[in-house]
């Protein structure tokens, strides 16, 4: 039988007592995450299919920063964005600063299945999901306690030094995005990325995890990736497309790409960077920069893992 497998993350960054106290949290929601996506595949789903599960199951727990418990904007509001790529079909969908969406992933693929187009943002993103029934839910339902407190310490720092903030705010940040990649049993690769945003982030800002070819890509040929970070740092990189870049005009392997753009061409970016990547032949590569990276995999030849730091 031909190897299948799936990998999540739950971001990457700086440490954090809040993180130190959740640990336990942390590593069980990733663990539920795999368990969801690795049942799709167990029984003969696509990627596509299971990367949409297991990113659901984390834009559901309020530990991470996608779906319920995302970060707030300036203006004290919640905006998700989220991407999904099909390597089969090279199929892309997308959404972002859309609001009230219960699972932003299943938007995005949504968007790549049943329009005609790959980006859809704000209200128009909404109506879309109001067009197709997808679950909707009020404001309150997406801030968490730890979210709102974030948010209320950093407006009222903001209001007393308002430069000195943004840019502790840019240096500091917490990356609670998260994302998934599968390699299913027909030999398909999928990826997908969501995220809540940046604490405090300006409204309207749109961050690398709703581009394609950024937070997520896809290609039967060389592998899927999705990324997590600093949003402005991949975006310069064009992180996810830039992987399998190098895979097919450079002929690396993975593992060889995903360290030659953190190790070398990317050693001088100050941001944090973060990579989930998988080949078809199901081999998992986590490459990152930053002090811990949120991960997981687990494949049908019986590998499993979780870890943070």
């Amino acid at each position: 039988m031909r190897k299948f497998a799936l990998a999540v993350h739950g971001g990457a960054g700086p440490d954090s007592q809040h993180i130190r106290q959740n640990e336990e949290g942390y590593r069980k929601g990733i663990a539920t995450a795999l368990d969801a996506g690795y049942a799709v595949l167990e029984r003969g789903g696509s990627a596509l299919d299971a990367v949409e599960a297991a990113v659901r199951s984390l834009e559901d727990n309020p530990l991470f920063n996608a779906g319920r418990g995302a970060a707030i904007n300036d203006a004290g509001e919640v905006q998700l964005c989220s991407s999904v790529s099909d390597g089969r079909s090279r199929g892309m969908g997308a959404v972002a600063i859309v609001k009230n969406v219960k699972n932003p992933v299943s938007l995005a693929r949504a968007v790549m299945e049943q329009t005609r187009h790959i980006y859809l943002g704000a209200h128009g993103a909404l109506e879309f999901a109001r067009e197709i029934k997808a679950p909707l839910e009020p404001d309150a339902y997406f801030i968490t306690e730890h979210q709102f407190d974030t948010y209320l310490e950093e407006r009222d720092k903001s209001e007393q030094h308002p430069q000195a903030v943004a840019e502790r705010v840019l240096r500091q940040r917490m990356h609670g995005t998260v994302g998934a990649v599968a390699l299913d049993a027909d030999g398909n690769l999928a990826a997908s990325t969501s995220t809540g945003g940046t604490e405090f982030e300006k409204n309207g800002r749109i961050g690398d995890s709703s581009m394609a070819g950024v937070g997520s890509y896809a290609d039967n040929r060389f592998c899927a990736v999705s990324t997590t970070g600093d949003g402005e740092s991949l975006i310069r990189h064009i992180t996810s497309f830039h992987i399998a870049a190098l895979m097919e005009y450079k002929e690396l392997s993975l593992q060889e790409a995903c360290d030659y753009l953190i190790d070398v061409r990317c050693k001088d970016e100050e941001g944090d960077m973060g990579i989930l990547s998988i080949d078809p032949r199901g081999d998992v590569v986590f490459k990152f920069n930053a002090a811990r990276m949120h991960r997981g995999c687990k494949a049908s030849d019986g590998t499993m893992m979780v870890a943070i730091y």
